[in-house]
Parts: structure tokens; C-alpha cells; sequence
């Protein structure tokens, strides 16, 4: 089973445990060096970043020739704490350079583009990266970078124009879009021979960043094909490269937990990450095995802290897609609300499986069945789109599409987790 890049698994279903034995693929003598709670390099490395641009951004009448850099800072912040604010900040400063920069509006319009991106506010990001594009800009960055929106936004042909316009099999950025692309097409194969090359060009180019990034997401891919020893061996060497990685680790937790049924040693990773990386959904994934666990109240604990931690985080619309399979069971009404608004900010089969999803608990059959068949058959192969399919198709009593639908899931054990795994069983 395939998904796009990026997007996380996490079901809310009921299960009864059922701790059955599984081959060990984990080792403590492998990771336990890099579960300190301490804060780690990255996050103190970032700081000193800031604190040295901010006095440079100071001392600079222009007021612009430290801005740039200074925003990578509350970029890298963010990435390190997921504190939210960092890159409220660094949106700030991109504006602030797009304003007054007399020669470098290109690659500060990039710059806030990418940030747009991480707020889950692409059409903001189509329209700058448009702009700058018409414009006097690095064109090929820039094709890049539209490639990015144009994929989260569901306008594939366009994509595949910006990427056919890239095309060079020797460069890092094109052999990771070119994966995502096969991905989105269905190629996992394809999506991880792409992948490797791309990591044998970071790894020549020994270049920290790239490596990183290369290693964790053939992490996530090798997770996909189920080969999960290759995977548990790309988050150990984005580890050893990188101490406090939060995304290897919570690659890491979900072998323990969903490859071995360890939730156990899942919870101890997941304590080491939460200490430095504080974002909502690690709340989900705890939910979740604590529902795997058969310990109900604590996995509607968990599922309430997501939801206050969210409120309170300030995060516009980063969580939306969460949001909608929560309050599906718990809110009908404001999920349907919500997956109305992603389907307007990017209309994908990844929100219109959602859309279809909401509008099932509302009891929109039909509607739901319409919007399955129009905006999710064949147009992905990711697990849960498949799932809420299978859902709607037996809720409109269509058990000869759920059949075929069930049997690739069942497939997928390891993606969907041991949860998901007993609901698709019981289709």
C-alpha cells in the first residue's frame, strides 16, 4: 500500500488488545542513547542562531540583509519545538523582505511560500509563488516550489508540467519530487528507487540537511512496503546524525507499536520527544494505543488533550484534517463544517475522503457514496481514504466494492496500525 509524503495515520476506531507476538525488530542498546529530555543541539544550535541574526538584523540600517536568515532561525526553531510562533515569526520577516528588498523579492516570496505551506495556507502559497514566478525570479527554484502547492492542492496536471519543466536525474531537489510523484501515482517501487538516488546525492554532497531529511522519509517509505527492518534503520542513522530528530523517533514509536504491539517501549520514545517537540498529535498517537490497550478512558484522555491543546495552540488550519475524524465521532455536524473548508482550501482525495467521511456520520449516505465515487476511486491509494470508502460502500450496501477495497487493506497492517487493522477486519 502507498500514501503521499507527509501524511500521518491515525485511527480512531475501538479494539480489544490482543497482544500477540511479534518478531523483534527494535533495539534499546540501538536508541536509547538519543532518548534524553534534555534539550538537544538543534534546538540550542537554533537559538544561537536567532540570537546572532537578531543582533546582525540590529546593526543593518537596510534593515534587510540579515532577514532572511534570521527567519531560517524561526524556521528551525519551529521544526525543533513545534512552538508555532517561531514560524509566525518568520512569516513576518519573509513579508518584511518581500517589501523592502530590492533585488532578492524572489527568493524571500519563496521563503514565505514554503512557511504558507507548513500553515496549510496553499492557495496564499500558489499566489505568491505565481507572482514571483511572472515576474524576474530564479525560475527554476521557483518550479520547484510550485510543483509543492500545485500537489497539495490537487491540480496534478500542473504539477506534472512544473516537474517535467525540472527534469535533471541528477539533482537532489527533482529526484525527491519525481519520488512524491511516482508515490502519488502509485509507484512505491519507483517512489523509493527515486528516494535512494536522491540520498546517494546528499550523501556525496554531504550535506547534513538533505541527508537528514532523505533518511527519515526512506524511513516512512520503507514503512510503506513493508519493509520494516530498512525503515527502523533509517530513523537509527538520522539519530546518529542527529540526536534529537523528533520525526525518527515517532518513526521509531510506531515500529515499537505498531510493527511489534510494544506500547510500552512506544510510550518511552514518545516521553523523549514530547519534552522538546511539543505538537498536538502526539496526543493521537497515544490515544490510540492507549484504545489498542483496551484502556478506554485514558484513550479519551489522550483524544481530549489534542483537542485543547489545539484550541489553545493558535494553529489555523494545521490540524483541520485530524480535527474532521474526531469530531466525526463526537461532533457530526462540525466535521462535516470542517471538511467543507479543506475541500475548499485544497480539494484532494485526501480531503474529499474526509468530506465523505463526515458526511456519512452526518447520514448523507448517497452524498457521501457521490463523493467517494467522484473524488476518491482511483485517484489514491492511501489506506485511510480506502478504509472510509470501504465505509461508505457498506453503508450503501455495495458489499462488491468492499470486498476488493478490504483485501488491499488487509495488506497494509503494518501502515494502518493494530487498531485500524481490527476495524478493517470486521468490514
Amino acid at each position: 500500500m502507498k500514501k503521499l509524503l507527509f501524511i500521518g495515520l491515525l485511527a480512531f476506531c475501538f479494539s480489544c488488545a490482543e497482544n500477540t507476538p511479534e518478531v523483534k525488530v527494535t533495539n534499546p542498546e540501538h536508541y536509547d542513547k538519543y532518548l534524553s529530555t534534555e534539550q538537544g543541539n538543534t534546538y540550542k544550535n537554533a537559538m544561537a542562531e536567532r540570537d546572532f541574526w537578531s543582533n546582525k538584523l540590529s546593526a543593518d540600517t537596510t534593515g534587510v540583509g540579515s532577514l532572511g536568515a534570521l527567519a531560517g532561525a524561526y524556521t528551525t526553531l519551529f521544526d525543533a519545538t513545534g512552538n508555532v510562533e517561531n514560524l509566525y515569526a518568520a512569516e513576518t520577516l519573509y513579508k518584511k523582505g518581500m517589501a523592502n528588498s530590492a533585488h532578492n523579492k524572489d527568493g524571500f516570496a519563496r521563503g514565505l511560500a514554503r512557511n504558507y505551506i507548513s500553515q496549510h495556507r496553499f492557495q496564499e502559497a500558489k499566489t505568491i509563488l505565481e507572482e514571483s514566478y511572472a515576474g524576474v525570479s530564479n525560475k527554476k527554484a521557483t518550479e520547484l516550489m510550485l510543483f509543492d502547492v500545485y500537489m497539495e492542492l490537487g491540480m496534478y496536471d500542473k504539477a506534472s508540467e512544473m516537474l517535467e519543466k525540472s527534469k535533471n536525474l541528477s539533482d537532489y531537489n527533482y529526484l525527491i519530487r519525481l519520488a512524491k510523484w511516482n508515490d502519488y501515482k502509485g509507484d512505491l517501487d519507483a517512489a523509493i528507487r527515486f528516494l535512494e538516488k536522491a540520498r546517494d546525492v546528499a550523501d556525496g554532497r554531504k550535506s547534513e540537511p538533505l541527508q537528514l531529511w532523505t533518511y527519515t522519509n526512506l524511513g516512512d517509505f520503507y514503512g510503506h512496503a513493508g519493509r520494516i527492518q530498512d525503515s527502523y534503520w533509517q530513523y537509527i542513522k538520522s539519530l546518529n546524525m542527529q540526536p534529537d530528530n523528533a520525526y525518527a523517533k515517532k518513526g521509531l514509536a510506531w515500529i515499537a507499536y505498531s510493527g511489534e504491539k510494544d506500547t510500552e517501549t512506544a510510550s518511552r520514545i514518545l516521553d523523549s520527544i514530547s519534552v522538546q517537540h511539543q505538537v498536538p498529535d502526539y496526543y493521537l498517537l497515544r490515544a490510540e494505543m492507549a484504545e489498542f490497550n483496551g484502556e478506554t478512558a485514558k484513550s479519551e484522555a489522550f483524544t481530549q488533550k489534542f483537542m485543547d491543546a489545539v484550541a489553545k495552540g493558535n494553529y489555523g488550519a494545521m490540524y483541520n484534517t485530524y480535527l474532521i475524524e474526531v469530531y466525526a465521532e463526537s461532533n457530526p455536524k462540525k466535521a462535516l463544517e470542517i471538511a467543507q473548508e479543506e475541500v475548499q482550501n485544497r480539494a484532494t482525495p485526501e480531503t474529499y475522503h474526509l468530506l465523505a467521511l463526515a458526511q456519512l456520520k452526518n447520514g448523507m449516505e448517497e452524498e457521501a457514496l457521490k463523493t467517494i465515487d467522484t473524488h476518491v476511486i482511483g485517484k489514491t491509494e492511501e489506506p485511510m481514504a480506502l478504509y472510509h470508502a470501504a465505509m461508505v460502500y457498506k453503508a450503501n450496501g455495495l458489499s462488491e466494492k468492499v470486498s476488493p477495497l478490504k483485501a488491499d487493506l488487509l495488506e497494509a497492517e503494518f501502515e494502518v496500525g493494530p487498531v485500524l487493522y481490527e476495524k478493517i477486519e470486521s468490514l
